[in-house]
């Protein structure tokens, strides 16, 4: 293990196996819808909740590995997404009970996903940085495919509870693996020099915060997405004639197999941002995925094979910055407060990951609902035009000659 490529691969295989129950609500939305009658809001509550638990946890999580091992951090956070996913199971009742599991899944998550990078990187020479986290970011996207996939094929066999029950195993599994592949590393000399979730250093990092408040709408656009993709597949579904092609899909499995294709569009832009520059590559992404973003909202009525074309087109769009982002932040980071900064950079990116599917889900409601055409374009332009905000921040505060990499 310690060999640099493999640790990269391992460590990748693990955060994919351990976020197996990350998806299972999202893509379940319109079982939920009829099993519990709630509405799209309430949906998207549910959904966006679980960023909440990643927000209001990852900050202390994350700052922690800067001063003990982040490996046993890494290994408790990923024993309650064991928990969290079968507590969902045995114990989700309605909104209220959903919406508890679902945010100590979001605690789990905060546990292992930046603190699981921090291990990584601790474990690599400098010069790989930057391809070690476009591999392990990337491959988020991939562990939500496997989990979108997963969900929809246990559901239509099983029903939801044993869902949740089942990919709890996914963890579980997880854990183990982690148990032996990371390697414990007890912080060196380059302790920082202020208090626990004293983020004042970080703040003053002026690049290292255009970056995170990048990250933030890039999450915001992400995420909900992700909440919503199964269900605007299902909707376009329906709107489809009988015998259309593509009636028949799995929509959970089309998500999952979008998603899939995170991972080669987030490592090959990193590529590319090392050539033309992080700060250009960042803006032209964002800019080309609000506008893709708004045309996929609009085609729900479209013929299906068009709509999964669309939906293809925004799945590489919204991706395709996330390593080059997180990439920024770890190269602007004073080597003292790496682990600060990648928590001050969950934080804040993920109070957009926690909005997204909630600003969605209110937007869709007020504009006229889950089967109105019109709304789901709304829905998708509404996140377009907040997007707008990460090419702004990456202008004033990290600039576009200052070289990153």
């Amino acid at each position: 293990m310690r060999r640099p490529g493999l640790l990269i691969a391992t460590v990748c295989v693990v955060e994919i196996i351990g976020m197996s129950a990350f998806a299972t609500f999202p893509t379940l939305i319109p079982m939920f819808q009829q099993e519990w009658g709630i509405t799209n809001t309430e949906a998207g509550w549910i959904s966006g909740i679980y960023f909440a638990g990643y927000v209001a946890a990852v900050a202390v999580l994350t700052a922690l590995t800067d001063r003990i091992d982040p490996k046993r951090v890494y290994l408790c956070s990923m024993a309650l997404s064991v928990v969290s996913a079968a507590g969902f199971a045995l114990f989700a009742s309605g909104v209220w009970s959903a919406s508890l599991w679902r945010l100590l899944q979001g605690v789990g998550l905060a546990g292992t996903y930046m603190p699981g990078l921090k291990a990584l990187i601790d474990a690599l020479p400098e010069r790989l940085y930057s391809r070690g986290t476009a591999f392990y970011t990337s491959s988020f996207g991939i562990g939500a495919s496997l989990s979108y996939y997963l969900s929809g094929v246990f559901s239509d066999l099983l029903g939801w509870q044993w869902t949740f029950a089942i990919l709890a195993l996914g963890p579980t599994l997880a854990f183990v693996m982690a148990l032996g592949v990371l390697d414990s590393r007890p912080p060196g000399e380059e302790r920082p020099a202020t208090r626990l979730l004293d983020f004042r250093p970080v703040f003053a990092n002026r690049p290292a915060l255009g970056f995170t408040l990048a990250y933030t709408v890039h999450n915001l656009e992400l995420f909900a997405y992700r909440s919503w993709i199964v269900a605007f597949l299902v909707f376009s579904q329906s709107q489809q004639a009988s015998a259309a092609w593509g009636v028949g899909f799995s929509a959970a499995t089309a998500a999952a197999l979008l998603n899939l294709v995170s991972m080669p569009s987030s490592v090959l832009t990193n590529e590319l941002a090392a050539r033309i520059g992080r700060q250009r590559t960042i803006i032209g992404v964002m800019l080309a995925s609000a506008l893709i973003g708004t045309a996929f909202g609009f085609s729900g009525t479209l013929a299906f094979w068009l709509v999964l074309a669309l939906a293809l087109a925004h799945s590489i769009s919204i991706t395709a910055d996330s390593a080059t982002i997180t990439a920024g932040v770890i190269k602007a980071a004073d080597p003292r407060y790496k682990g600060t900064t990648m928590a001050m950079h969950s934080v804040i990116g993920f109070i957009g990951a926690f909005l997204g599917p909630i600003i969605f889900g209110a937007v869709l409601d007020l504009a006229g609902g889950e089967r109105n055409p019109t709304a789901w374009g709304f829905a998708f332009g509404s996140m377009a035009m907040l997007l707008m905000l990460g090419p702004l921040a990456v202008v004033k505060l990290v600039g576009l000659k200052r070289r990153m990499y």
